[in-house]
């Protein structure tokens, strides 16, 4: 490995690139560089893989099935993931500087000599990036003058005397202002991290619908390091194949672009929460608790009912949409406004289970009350009002859920926005 990439062996010039890269694969985890097309023809129609994008602060995996001849991709399962980003190791690293200085130290530091401490994660950053496995020699990081300063300055003791006092055989002082860390130090440092994502994909690969997965891709900045590269291949290399793009850490980007010129590449997609409104239903004794019930205009009616849009993990398509009529509740009303509720699970009934939140609310904004009653003919307005049904169409299959809406009695557009920003 060098610079967090893996190095394929060098082969006489005249193999072919063909060979070059059957060669490479004995290791089942390789870089893919001219190789993407030669990698694209050995997949096949139905095959299974994984990209997990560990990223700097969480790792995030999505699993997509390959429908060809049409060159579309299915999603699986919902994406999931964690925050089992590389901060974790920052983290790791800060919580190790609190076991040897303390924490109330540390916070002091950070809060008093602010560039000092980002002038310290940023040497770490530096030395975190070069860290590999079977690595025998130590790390040097620098600590900044003002952190030794200030150290003696806070406790009265020297920062040597602080790492020989701390019992960590693992950590060194250098005279030249440097904390050396072993193998053993940097691997405890990155161990924790790294168990989550391996232990996130295990359970991932776990699930019926993402049973045979043929191909794991590692994206992302934190893909780049060996460290997590080498934990992959020794923990799933064996279920799977592993794969390291070429410039792993623009791997997204690119993707992201190339989505952008073809969005509908992913034709079905895993819906990752459970989405609906409130409603009032007929109260039914015995089945609705007492506490919903509501008394309107002389009929019983249950409320806070839960009318679903979509289920957790349900499959959505391209272009699917979900209708639903809705009607102003008074003369003159300008506008409804109706709150969307989600959930992590769809074992709910009313918006008030526990794990229900309100996550956005649409908005359609109603023609005046007038036109209304000019479009009704010889109708009086209240009778007008109350045949005036909003039919609304939501669609979730895309990346974002868009809504559009319908006068039925004009067969004029509502002007309809969906917002999730604000809450």
């Amino acid at each position: 490995y060098c610079n967090g990439f893996q190095i394929v062996p060098k082969v006489p010039i005249c193999l072919s690139a063909r060979e070059q890269l059957r060669r490479a694969r004995h290791s089942r985890t390789f870089l893919v560089e001219s190789g993407t097309g030669e990698l694209w023809s050995e997949m096949q129609t139905g095959d299974r893989y994984i990209v997990a994008d560990c990223g700097g602060g969480t790792v995030d995996l999505t699993v997509h099935q390959i429908e060809q001849p049409q060159g579309t991709l299915k999603e699986l399962y919902k994406a999931s993931g964690g925050p089992y980003g590389a901060v974790g190791v920052d983290l790791a690293f800060e919580a190790m500087l609190c076991q040897i200085f303390g924490a109330d130290f540390i916070e002091s530091f950070k809060a008093k000599r602010p560039a000092a401490w980002v002038d310290l994660t940023i040497a770490f950053e530096a030395r975190k990036r070069t860290a590999a496995p079977g690595r025998a020699n130590s790390l040097n990081i620098s600590l900044p003058f003002s952190f030794i300063d200030f150290y003696k300055r806070h406790r009265g003791q020297s920062v040597e005397t602080a790492l020989r006092k701390s019992n960590m055989n693992f950590i060194k002082w250098s005279s030249q202002g440097m904390l050396r860390l072993s193998a053993e130090a940097m691997n405890q440092l990155f161990q924790p991290t790294i168990n989550n994502i391996i232990k996130h994909v295990e359970n991932l690969m776990q699930k019926e619908e993402v049973k045979d997965v043929r191909f794991l891709f590692l994206v992302g900045g934190f893909a780049e390091s060996p460290m997590l590269q080498r934990a992959a291949q020794n923990a799933l290399g064996r279920n799977c194949r592993i794969i390291i793009p070429h410039d792993v850490g623009l791997t997204i980007l690119k993707g992201a672009v190339l989505f952008g010129l073809d969005p509908t590449v992913v034709r079905v997609r895993r819906c990752p929460l459970t989405y609906g409104v409130g409603v009032l239903n007929r109260f039914v004794e015995g089945r609705h608790p007492r506490d919903k019930l509501l008394i309107k205009d002389g009929r019983e009616w249950c409320t806070d009912i839960l009318d679903r849009f979509v289920s957790v993990d349900q499959s959505v398509a391209l272009g699917e949409v979900v209708r639903r009529s809705y009607t102003p509740a008074r003369m003159g009303q300008r506008k409804i406004i109706i709150n969307i509720y989600c959930s992590d699970t769809d074992d709910i009934t009313y918006i008030t289970d526990p794990g229900v939140r309100k996550c956005g609310a649409i908005t359609l904004d109603l023609l005046e009350s007038g036109a209304v009653a000019a479009s009704a003919g010889d109708n009086d307005k209240g009778s007008a009002i109350e045949r005036r049904e909003i039919r609304t169409t939501m669609q979730f299959g895309d990346t974002e859920i868009k809504v559009t809406a319908v006068d039925v009695a004009t067969g004029q557009l509502v002007r309809a926005s969906i917002d999730f920003l604000s809450n």
